[in-house]
């Protein structure tokens, strides 16, 4: 049977006050009526909400879309911005930006994204993509895919997101040029010192056909040079326990807090090209290719307290239950408190690519083949730099010496600024007494890479029952790597004899002063990095290197008065090998139920998943066991390990089901029941045991990668109801997540290192020259488990978009688009970062996500206004490590005006973050204080240019 289908111009027709049974009957018996619609068609923002409910109304599966007029007419910063507009959508935001989303309460892990339906690779170590890399001009289309069929790729158990670049020979227009101009500014980069205010942002795209209209050729080309600043607060996580009442039940203490500046420049270059051939009707090909180079250049600036509450002095401990918030903690003898200061500086290179071809042939009236080969790859070239200041009685002497006055008088304040007094806070900006203790280099550079090809046939059946059959196969050859390296000089803690402190003069330093909300802390002293630099190594600064250290005991050709032991260098590089092999059929369905029209498909998809990754074994150097010389970059060769691949293979059936029942011309049920599975982040199938012994004597660990981690699985299933009237439509959606497994990543407090078989020594020396021995103690090991309890999430969604054509005058140009998305889960997680183990909801789950967009479009004005609400939810951040932490409440309001002078020019305003929305986090409460950034607001002003 043949549904009728209401289009977006049929609803414009609509918005003009005509019926829909009306105008059915008009386009069967006037052959003028598309001539009519084209005069009457909506515009602007109005006309792309039009075309979105459109592709959900006919879409085969429970979707979301935002679609662009011409490429390059989406106003947003990065496509993620745009995307976080869209019902039971929300963004954890990176520096101020919507990079990573969350989709029906699940983290950006589980989200499964395509560009031009083709797999994409990340530079953030991960599965998902960062959706900053991704230039919002030189995306046509985005769809959020909550219901999978059996055609997709698999892989996103919160939903696929599926970008789409134009397709030039479908335009009205035979050639199209735009051009963005726009000027940036932040008001916070003034509390930031070096901080920059003015950024740009420019675009230029143009689309065309050729030879009779079956040759067509896109170019884009959209660059983004913004300031990136920031004033922050950040705790770190409670990892260490000491009866301090002496009652014989531990209280837990913080590894201390930083208060830093943040500033830089991010700098995207995103390049677009597309080349489509169609000469005729039954065969098409097309090659499309996406590059985005993003460069980051920031630096970190301030200080670090470190508590060492192992072995300081801690008196008048205020507490949060079992957790210390507040008190004095000092410095022991022959401890390692301390308050550093903090001169980062971090640069980031990244590049994604995307290269593709795609032939699609209508092999007869009835089969069509379509055959698609690609390539995406992905580079980060991550550079950490580092330096650390500590205060010295006098800078000034031949050899200088630690002050030990170390008195650190603290109390958090919840989602606020804690109070704290330093007793060596005049010496922060003092270089007659701060001293460099530490510089260091620590690149992470990863590599990802997936090459795949794909064939898909369809039948058309024309039956009672099924109007056509897909089948296909996919296969994927992916290879990620991850190299680390190192150079340091000094250390974090100590002065040492064998690589003194560095001296700071006045020509290469100058006291910087906090600002605004922070402007009761102490001043401290801001290095200029290269002038220090070329100061301290005349010869050139030691680029970092992949080594065991020449002062690792293992290494055979050593150096036995070195101190540098940095075995982790090497045991965290790898590579990942990760090849599967899919294939799907799948029945499209076409009948009725009830004298009503009912769609959809049915199908499986069968995968099979073989993962695998380098491994280095500790065996003691037992050559029965393996054991290798495995030489590093620098030559030296360790005997300790063994070398070899390990992994896993497994195959998953993953049926799909899709229903949809037009009720009435206006009304329209949904139902979707799907297996579906996401893989474990590439990064996390590296294979890493290793541990680390701090210049303190702390024993750390980390075996929280593995190739043999299964992916995370789930059964799901949708409900909606969505209403389609003239002017706009409302959906009610129920989900349903029945979550089979999932990796859960745990942290072990104190965990006995040597009785589990590592090979840790009772006593370190960190000073060779001074040889004072420091005693081991056991510190927190990192892992992660397949937890196969599972458990549900579920939840509501309800959205409605109207645009109020029935007003009279001015009034008519008004429109809201309005969604609430409410989820919960039975899932809890364990995390001990805030001392006593505490549950934790599902990462990225928010019970409530409410986005609002209130416009007016009024002879060439369009104006909106956009709020997006999340409550409290569960990501990482960064403090020491990773820390999965506890975010607050957020309300982000952006707004934009514009006004079209003529056809051709448009002028445009913004302001991103209008009230200047803090990120804030917490450790299982919000006494205990994670992360206060504060970004500042945006200004964008610029013109398009467009003919």
């Amino acid at each position: 049977m043949t549904m009728f289908r209401l289009s977006l111009l049929s609803l414009a027709m609509l918005a003009a006050g005509t019926s829909s049974q009306g105008l059915a009957q008009q386009q069967q018996n006037e052959p003028t009526t598309e001539e009519q619609v084209e005069v009457i068609q909506v515009r602007g923002f109005a006309q792309s909400l039009f075309r979105s409910l459109d592709s959900k109304r006919f879409g085969d599966v429970v979707s979301e879309t935002i679609s662009a007029d011409d490429l390059g007419a989406l106003p947003d910063v990065s496509i993620a911005d745009a995307l976080t507009r869209l019902p039971g959508i929300s963004a954890v935001r990176t520096g101020g930006q919507a990079a990573e989303i969350n989709i029906r309460g699940m983290s950006g892990g589980f989200v499964f994204s395509t560009l031009n339906g083709r797999e994409q690779v990340s530079t953030s170590g991960k599965r998902n993509i960062e959706f900053d890399q991704y230039p919002s001009e030189l995306i046509n289309s985005a769809a959020v895919y909550k219901s999978p069929k059996a055609s997709l790729i698999e892989g996103g158990v919160a939903g696929t997101v599926e970008l789409q670049t134009a397709s030039v020979l479908s335009n009205q227009q035979q050639h199209t040029f735009t051009a963005n101009l726009r000027g940036m500014f932040n008001d916070r980069a003034n509390e930031v010192p070096d901080g920059e205010e003015m950024g740009h942002r420019f675009s230029l795209s143009y689309q065309g056909k050729y030879l009779d209209d079956t040759l067509g050729v896109a170019l884009g080309y959209a660059r983004l040079y913004q300031p990136s600043v920031a004033t922050q607060f950040i705790g770190f996580a409670y990892n260490v326990s000491r009866d301090l009442n002496n009652d014989n039940r531990p209280e837990y203490i913080s590894e201390g807090f930083e208060i830093q500046h943040l500033g830089g420049e991010e700098t995207r270059n995103g390049y677009l090209g597309s080349l489509e051939w169609q000469p005729h009707d039954a065969f098409s090909l097309k090659g499309d290719v996406f590059i985005s180079k993003f460069d980051k250049e920031a630096f970190a600036r301030g200080f670090r307290v470190k508590f060492e509450g192992a072995t300081a002095n801690i008196s008048n401990p205020i507490y949060n239950g079992s957790s210390v918030i507040g008190g004095n903690i000092g410095k022991a003898r022959n401890g390692f408190t301390r308050v550093e200061v903090v001169n980062d500086d971090n640069r980031d290179y990244d590049e994604v690519h995307s290269y593709g071809v795609k032939a699609d042939w209508d092999i007869n009236d009835r089969v069509n083949l379509v055959f698609d080969v690609s390539h995406s790859r992905a580079s980060s070239d991550f550079r950490n730099g580092l330096l650390w200041a500590l205060v010295a009685e006098d800078a000034t002497v031949a050899n200088p010496v630690l002050d030990p006055n170390v008195s650190i008088n603290y109390l958090l304040n919840g989602m606020n600024l804690p109070a704290v007094g330093l007793s060596q806070a005049a010496a922060f900006s003092d270089v007659n007494r701060l001293m460099v203790s530490k510089y260091g280099i620590y690149p992470f550079v990863n590599s990802d890479e997936v090459n795949a090809a794909r064939l898909d046939l369809s039948f058309d059946l024309e039956l009672p029952l099924l109007r056509s059959l897909e089948m296909g196969v996919r296969y994927s050859a992916r290879r990620y790597s991850n190299d680390r390296s190192v150079f340091e000089y000094g250390s974090d803690g100590a002065f040492l004899s064998s690589q003194p402190p560095l001296r700071l003069t006045n020509d290469m330093t100058k006291v910087v002063n906090f600002k605004g909300d922070f402007a009761a802390y102490p001043s401290y002293l801001a290095v200029d990095l290269d002038k220090a630099l070329a100061a301290w190594f005349p010869q050139g600064v030691p680029q970092p290197v992949q080594s065991w250290g020449a002062g690792n005991p293992d290494v055979i050709n050593g150096d036995p008065n070195s101190n540098v032991n940095t075995p982790w260098s090497v045991l965290e590089s790898g590579r990942v090998y990760e090849d599967v092999l899919a294939s799907y059929v799948m029945v499209n369905l076409d009948t009725e139920l009830f004298g009503l029209p009912l769609t959809g498909n049915l199908g499986v998809r069968r995968v099979t998943t073989d993962q695998s990754a380098t491994n280095l074994s500790d065996v003691g150097g037992d050559p029965l066991r393996g054991a290798q010389n495995i030489a590093d970059q620098a030559g030296l060769i360790n005997t300790r390990y063994a070398f070899d691949i390990v992994g896993d293979k497994y195959t998953k059936h993953l049926p799909s089901l899709n229903l949809n029942l037009a009720l009435t011309e206006e009304w329209q049920l949904r139902f979707a029941s799907a297996k579906v599975m996401s893989r474990a982040p590439i990064n996390r199938l590296a294979s890493v045991t290793s541990f680390n012994i701090s210049d303190t004597g702390e024993i750390t660990g980390n075996s929280s990668n593995s190739p043999f981690l299964r992916p995370f699985e789930a059964n799901q299933y949708d409900v909606s109801l969505e209403y389609y009237f003239g002017t706009g439509a409302v959906a009610l959606a129920l989900f349903y997540k029945d979550i089979q497994s999932f990796i859960q990543d745990d942290v072990l407090p104190e965990f006995d290192f040597k009785g589990a078989g590592f090979p840790v020594p009772d006593f370190i020396i960190p000073d060779i020259e001074s040889g004072v021995p420091v005693a081991t103690r056991n510190g927190s090991l990192f892992t992660a488990v397949n937890n196969s309890n599972g458990g549900y999430i579920r939840g509501a969604e309800i959205a409605w978009t109207q645009v109020f054509k029935e007003l009279p005058g001015a009034l008519s140009g008004l429109g809201a688009q309005l969604s609430y998305s409410y989820t919960e889960s039975e899932v809890s997680l364990i995390n001990s970062l805030g001392g006593e183990p505490f549950e934790t909801s599902f990462e990225g789950l928010s019970k409530n996500v409410i986005n609002a967009t209130v416009f007016w479009e009024y002879e060439g004005i369009d104006t909106r206004i956009n709020a997006r609400y999340r409550s409290p939810f569960v990501s990482s951040q960064v403090g020491i490590n990773e820390q999965i932490t506890n975010f607050d409440s957020e309300l982000v309001l952006d707004f934009q005006f514009g006004y079209q002078f003529n056809d051709n020019l448009k002028m445009l305003f913004q302001v991103n973050n209008l009230t200047d929305e803090p990120t804030k986090s917490y450790f299982g409460q919000q006494a205990m204080t994670g992360t206060l950034q504060y970004f500042g607001r945006q200004y964008f002003l610029g013109a398009v240019y467009s003919f």
